[in-house]
């Protein structure tokens, strides 16, 4: 089965959607609303199950070339610098660290030239007999497919799925930036393995992202959201003044305007991710807190899915080209349904665990508990729990999709 796509949101999602469907020999436009096409953000983790959907694209190796193996999850501390678990050096780590931006590259890079429309604002979406229009400022156009990656306010869930509940605040808010090396006391990035420090209604997490930069993030709780400060640099090293070495290094070398404050907020699950031939992925779908380090990547898994979806033809499911019906449902219907029944069990557990993810690492309450329990963990038994096939989520496999030169 081919076709032809919109995919509304050109991010890494919106992205890895694309590359899926010109890998199963679809074709697409991205419709992104931004004048310019580009990732907001700092810096972000990915784990080995999307690593492998990345493989699956076709962009494994070039993702890799621009990550760095970080050891966040096997590096936990104290505020006052003690260590609750370490790594050993030359141990494997599942994780690599991106800029936001670096992967977002990469994915730009494998989407066909011409695919993309900047400063194109989706207002409207109808569907018709066997296809689906989508209109934007300056255009229109019809499709068999609509794919809404738009993020977690998306302008496709909230045509389609008018009565969705808005984000959801969890009553935490971050600090986010990128330390960049030979700035004050951050001399480099090679000395950083990447760490999570622990502190009473909060953490802060390091990730080197190159040898010249560092990502940092500081999550912590608050009452409410949209409160924002006149120096958002200044309120995190206040915050941080007495923790321990590289953090007030690594905000003091990230520039001020460079440092992002945002409120953390998830979304309620929804009954289907489908609504006739338009399907959510990514946030737009399943948007869910930064604790598990999963969002970008479930949205990658998302696209792969979905073009393993479109690509199977069931007998039992449809006739030949993406017009064909059986028993009144086309082909294109009958993928998204199937994408539908695999994604949204395993998105919507995965929003479930970090959310709860997020209340136990901040909840002051719990805090000696949790460390408690981390110091008392033999560090074999820790260094194993966090291994690549340990970790259930880490485990999923791709499905494979059909290289391009055995396309038909």
């Amino acid at each position: 089965m081919t076709g032809r796509a919109i995919v509304v949101g050109g991010g890494i999602g919106g992205l890895a959607a694309a590359v899926a469907l010109r890998r199963i020999g679809w074709q697409a436009v991205v419709l992104e609303r931004a004048a310019e096409l580009g990732e907001i953000g700092a810096g972000m983790s990915q784990a080995p199950n999307a690593l492998r959907a990345l493989a699956e694209l076709g962009v494994g190796e070039q993702a890799r070339a621009a990550g760095v193996p970080t050891y966040s999850a096997g590096n936990l501390r104290l505020p006052d610098g003690r260590y609750l678990q370490r790594a050993r050096p030359g141990d494997a780590t599942p994780l690599t660290a991106f800029h936001r931006a670096d992967l977002h590259r990469v994915l730009l890079e494998a989407v066909p030239a011409g695919w993309v429309r900047t400063g194109a604002e989706v207002t409207g979406i109808q569907h018709d007999s066997g296809a689906v229009t989508v209109t934007w400022s300056g255009g229109e156009a019809g499709a068999d497919l609509v794919i809404g990656a738009d993020g977690i306010r998306s302008t496709v869930r909230r045509l389609l799925w008018p009565d969705a509940p808005p984000p959801r605040f969890l009553g935490r808010t971050a600090w986010l930036g990128i330390a960049e090396a030979g700035t004050g006391a951050f001399a480099d990035a090679d000395g950083l393995s990447g760490s999570v420090t622990m502190g009473p209604g909060g953490y802060f997490l390091i990730h080197p992202i190159s040898r010249d930069r560092a990502y940092w993030a500081y999550v912590t709780t608050a009452d409410q959201a949209g409160v924002r400060y006149p120096g958002e640099k200044s309120e995190a090293a206040r915050r941080l003044s007495g923790w321990h070495a590289p953090i007030p290094a690594l905000i003091a070398a990230t520039p001020g305007q460079a440092v992002i404050h945002i409120d953390i907020c998830d979304l309620d699950p929804l009954p289907t991710y489908v609504r006739g031939r338009a399907v959510l992925l990514g946030d737009a779908a399943h948007a869910m807190s930064p604790d598990r380090g999963q969002g970008a990547g479930q949205s990658i898994e998302d696209a792969v899915v979905l073009a393993a979806a479109l690509a199977d033809e069931p007998a039992d499911e449809g006739g030949g080209g993406s017009g064909g019906e059986s028993g009144g449902e086309s082909e294109v219907e009958a993928a998204l349904r199937r994408y539908d029944a695999e994604r949204r069990p395993r998105t919507q557990a995965t929003a479930r665990g970090a959310r709860a993810d997020g209340r136990r690492t901040t909840s002051a309450a719990a805090y000696r508990a949790l460390v408690a329990m981390i110091r008392l963990m033999p560090a074999p038994l820790w260094r194993k729990g966090i291994t690549a096939d340990a970790n259930p989520t880490w485990r999923w496999q791709p499905p494979h999709l059909p290289s391009p030169t055995r396309r038909h």
